[in-house]
């Protein structure tokens, strides 16, 4: 399989008073036309990994690699202007709180819109046409009105789903999607995964999902990279999760609650069983 995406050796750090931390620390993949998971606590490094890749780590956060290249495009040594080309068109990434992602003082409509034709030259009934059919799949009823809305007059939920039409309208290559769905209930996260996952698949990209959830990850990915403190510490088929043997990606594992819990207590991770903090 061609890779899509090559990082050797990503580090992002930040500085304190009492000099910089690394908040991911030495990262690699290979990622082709596929479907990768990367799951851990908060703080893992999880999130920071997905900005890095559009390079949106601002100062006085710095992020270096020994190499980074997307279909043969080296993103290190792209100009802010180049990346701009990339960025949407390309590479797009669905980010956390969509209530803060969005322009407040944009219309709904107009913002999706934005995500269009900045990249494609199309007629005005088109765009339309086309923000109408996306909002529509993300399972969002009476489009024609919420296209008039502004962010402050939607719910969460359906903020959420707007911010993956807006992601996904431009059909990027790759589709970076940082806990897509934690503002819907199970029934609707299911319907915008399941939506995720098709148009993935219809029209071959790339997917990075990033999640807690590790039964959501196994479910819709391929692979999956496990990460604690900065570092990836396992990775696997995702049908092979369950047979991880670090000790960390266990712990994971033992502490998600299962519907039939008999346990009076769940299990905390026992980090000095891998040296972990």
């Amino acid at each position: 399989m061609t890779a899509l995406l090559e990082i050797e050796n990503l580090r992002v750090s930040f500085p304190t008073a009492s000099g910089r931390v690394e908040v991911v620390k030495g990262l690699s993949l290979s990622l082709g036309r596929e479907r990768l998971g990367i799951v851990g606590e908060s703080g893992s490094g999880k999130s920071m990994t997905g900005r890095a890749i559009l390079r949106l780590i601002r100062r006085p956060g710095r992020q270096q690699a020994d190499r980074m290249v997307f279909d043969g495009i080296d993103l290190q040594a792209r100009t802010e202007r180049g990346m701009r080309q990339l960025r949407g068109a390309r590479i797009s990434m669905i980010m956390q709180d969509p209530k803060f992602s969005l322009n407040p003082v944009m219309t709904v409509g107009d913002q999706i819109a934005e995500a269009l034709v900045t990249h494609e030259r199309l007629p005005r009934r088109d765009v339309r046409a086309r923000v109408i059919e996306m909002l529509h799949s993300v399972r969002i009823h009476d489009p024609e009105r919420v296209m008039d809305l502004y962010p402050h007059e939607v719910s969460g939920g359906m903020g959420q789903r707007i911010m993956i039409a807006m992601m996904l309208i431009p059909r990027p290559d790759l589709l970076i999607a940082d806990e897509p769905t934690s503002a819907l209930d199970v029934s609707v996260q299911a319907q915008v995964l399941d939506l995720i996952d098709e148009l993935v698949r219809e029209k071959g990209m790339a997917l990075i999902l990033i999640s807690h959830d590790l039964d959501l990850v196994a479910r819709y990915c391929d692979r999956i990279l496990v990460m604690h403190a900065g570092e990836v510490v396992g990775a696997c088929a995702a049908r092979d999760l369950h047979k991880a043997s670090h000790p960390y990606t266990r712990g994971l594992l033992a502490a998600v609650p299962r519907m039939e819990e008999t346990r009076e207590e769940l299990p905390v991770l026992d980090r000095s069983a891998w040296g972990g903090t």
